[in-house]
């Protein structure tokens, strides 16, 4: 029996959650290591910045921390000297230090006494400015600021948006009595609890607007889906029919979830509006359809289906018409999740008996599979479509995995109190 199957059978076993908005969980930051860089990184140095020492510690550890992490980046060594954005490097300096850009900047105090983080991004080799920014700010949102000025710096230097300042959601496993719905920073860092559950919580999904998440909790003795509101934490019932509600997943434009529902027999997709309304059919069939993902344009649905006799990926319409099958190669391919750009899809593939993550270019329908592990599932990209996250195995705990689309840069966030499952990446801030 296919793992779909055992998925959607263990609905029945989930049971009541207990809501908590938003507390901080200092003990179980993710931890992030390095597993894997780009071939080519970009020589970058990151001077200290000028003005309050332990503020500018803080911005330029988290500017360096972020490039470094992304793989594409190679840190050079400042040898502690402080530039400010109103100096004028010396620019042969740094090319003797081996340095391609260079970002130098202070933090001082703005007009209304907040403080305000600038800086200036420097072409070495060239002698020119590529930019700068300015970003007004507090001392308990210094990293947030660093997260700015380093998608800044990657922007100007790789020419696709960055998305240090981003955020992902995920499942903790505290033990067998207690699961936590995280939201943390892009780097595991600062990580907020916005569900306590004493039973499994899956499938959050992040709204266009980054404001909500929908997911599937179990306090009616039965699954249902709810859309959280993370400001003010107040939450809707999008799907409480009879049978299971689960899988939900957001339309572009942020009105409508495809949601996976029992009501009239079977494994069905529906179409609901964000407020629990109007909930219309999507597939019919005798098989189980459920994981789905709206492409970029809001024109399809993509869904796993056994339709065929075994786990494969097929997209429907939203206007109607003929389901088309996707995946062909092997006998198993799930979860399908869509680049950005809709250009390829993220699934979760069998091969020589693991599950792995893989990703086909949808125009030539070549697969590459981008990992080597064993039980790879949960795949998301992030904002910008350079990386996806998953969730995997590593030492017998669940942790999560970072991977370009390329295979070449991979990342593990790890929590110490506990597995980590679950995953999905926030889109680009407001």
């Amino acid at each position: 029996m296919s793992r779909i199957l055992s998925q959607i059978r263990r609905i029945g076993l989930f049971a009541v959650c207990a809501l908590a908005l938003l507390h901080a969980l200092a003990h179980a930051q993710l931890t992030i290591e390095i597993t894997g860089a780009g071939a080519n990184r970009i020589p970058v140095a990151i001077a200290d910045f000028g003005g309050d020492p332990a503020a500018s510690r803080i911005l330029t550890s988290v500017i360096r921390s972020d490039l470094e992490r992304s793989g594409l980046f190679k840190m050079i060594d400042t040898g502690g000297i402080a530039i400010t954005e109103t100096s004028s490097p010396i620019f042969g300096d740094w090319k003797s230090r081996g340095a391609d850009a260079l970002a130098a900047g202070s933090i001082g105090v703005s007009a209304d006494g907040r403080q305000e983080a600038r800086f200036r991004l420097y072409d070495v080799t060239r002698e020119t400015v590529l930019g700068g920014s300015a970003f007004v700010t507090s001392k308990p949102m210094l990293r947030a600021a660093g997260h700015r000025i380093a998608d800044v710096i990657y922007e100007k230097l790789t020419g696709e948006p960055g998305v240090f300042s981003t955020r992902i959601a995920y499942v903790v496993r505290v033990n067998a009595a207690r699961y936590e719905l995280h939201i943390a920073d892009a780097d595991g860092q600062n990580a907020q609890v916005a569900l306590i559950s004493k039973e499994p919580i899956i499938s959050p999904s992040w709204s266009p607007d980054g404001d909500r998440l929908a997911y599937v909790s179990f306090e009616n003795k039965k699954p249902v889906v709810y859309v959280h509101s993370l400001a003010s934490g107040k939450r809707i019932v999008v799907a409480n029919f009879k049978g299971s509600n689960s899988a939900p997943a957001w339309s572009p434009d942020g009105r409508r979830l495809a949601v996976v529902l029992s009501k009239e027999g079977g494994s069905q997709i529906f179409i609901v509006n964000a407020d629990g309304t109007g909930a219309q059919r999507l597939t019919s069939s005798s098989a189980i359809n459920t994981e789905p993902n709206f492409s970029p344009d809001g024109q399809f649905v993509y869904f796993t289906s056994d339709r065929g006799g075994s786990p494969q990926i097929y997209r429907a319409g939203i206007g109607g018409g003929d389901v088309q099958r996707v995946s062909f190669e092997g006998s198993y391919n799930v979860t399908p999740r869509l680049s950005p750009d809709g250009k390829s899809m993220a699934f979760i593939s069998r091969r020589d008996g693991g599950f792995r993550l893989s990703v086909m270019d949808l125009a030539s329908r070549q697969v590459q599979v981008l990992t080597d592990s064993y039980k790879d599932e949960s795949p998301t990209f992030a904002p910008n479509g350079r990386m996806i996250l998953i969730a995997t195995e590593s030492g017998g705990r669940g942790v999560l995995s970072a991977v370009s689309t390329d295979g070449r840069i991979k990342q593990r966030l790890s929590i110490s109190a506990g597995d980590v499952r679950e995953p999905a990446w926030g889109p680009f801030n407001k």
